[in-house]
């Protein structure tokens, strides 16, 4: 999940569902609120932190944070390095995975019919309208930035969507980041306070929309991945048809200044693919033990 956050386009959650861990985290994470200070004082002391702790699945939580932080630390720069320098093949290795996601999360929702169809169409289409729109370049107030982590942290949970891509949409990813390494801790908590609400916000809505509507629910969010297959296309190019770190502009493989490079780009779909197929399996072996 934190590799996956860390490329702008590809979002953590997806890897969240396709592991068979996400119904579990969107539970943990709506069971954060004022209730849990009723929870401890009904025990107080340890009893009551042990009850706490196990309402929320902090556990879980604990060891699924610090495997994020682990990707972050480790491969941020890697796959930053990719992305600057080999954008084709980090983007190949992504769609392949992308693609791979969409197949296993189809093949897992049952009796399809016209209500399920609409809302997977409904969240490709939007996913490939918000993958689509022009970056804004307007310099960002607090409240503005408030309402960018809230939508961030929303984006992030959801399949599909990169929270980071959304920061970019929004205006607010270069100030994120230049606040995080000027230590700007106006900017820095103001973004953690949207973030806060907006995960406290979504995630009962999606508690509430999974426990209820679980088959229609993984429809739509089935099509918000498919949708997002058309941010993380390999073949892209600036506005001027050159090759460099900016590059947004999907063109066909055959228009790809340098050649298609079927052999590598192919394999590292073909590795992508397998690697969340395994991922999958290993998450389904899991549930079952």
């Amino acid at each position: 999940m934190g590799a996956a956050d860390i490329v702008p386009g590809v979002s953590g959650g997806t890897i969240a569902l396709i592991a068979g861990i996400y119904e579990r985290l969107i539970n943990a994470l709506s069971s954060i609120g004022p209730n849990l200070w009723q929870i401890f004082r009904q025990e107080g002391g340890i009893k009551g932190l042990v009850s706490v702790w196990r309402q929320v699945d902090a556990t879980f939580l604990l060891f699924l944070l610090l495997g994020i932080a682990t990707s972050f630390t480790t491969l941020a720069g890697i796959i930053k390095h990719l992305l600057d320098n080999q954008p084709l093949f980090i983007w190949s290795f992504f769609f392949g995975l992308v693609v791979a996601t969409v197949f296993i999360l189809l093949s897992e929702i049952q009796r399809w019919n016209i209500g399920r169809a609409a809302l997977f169409v409904t969240g490709l289409v939007a996913a490939v309208v918000i993958s689509s729109l022009p970056l804004l370049t307007t310099t960002p107030s607090l409240p503005y930035l408030f309402f960018a982590g809230a939508v961030a942290i929303c984006a992030m949970i959801l399949p599909g969507i990169s929270g980071s891509f959304i920061l970019l949409l929004l205006g607010a990813y270069d100030a994120v980041l230049e606040a995080v390494h000027s230590l700007n801790f106006t900017i820095i908590f103001t973004v953690i306070a949207g973030m806060a609400t907006g995960l406290l916000l979504f995630t009962r809505a999606l508690k509430w929309l999974l426990s209820r509507y679980y088959q229609a629910t993984l429809a739509l969010l089935t099509g918000f991945i498919a949708g997002s297959l058309v941010k993380v296309w390999p073949w892209k190019v600036d506005a001027l048809g050159a090759l460099n770190s900016d590059a947004i502009n999907n063109v066909m493989p055959w228009q790809y200044p340098t050649g298609p490079h079927w052999l590598i780009t192919v394999g590292l779909m073909l590795l992508g693919a397998i690697l969340v197929s395994l991922l999958s399996w290993w998450g389904t072996r899991s549930n079952r033990a």
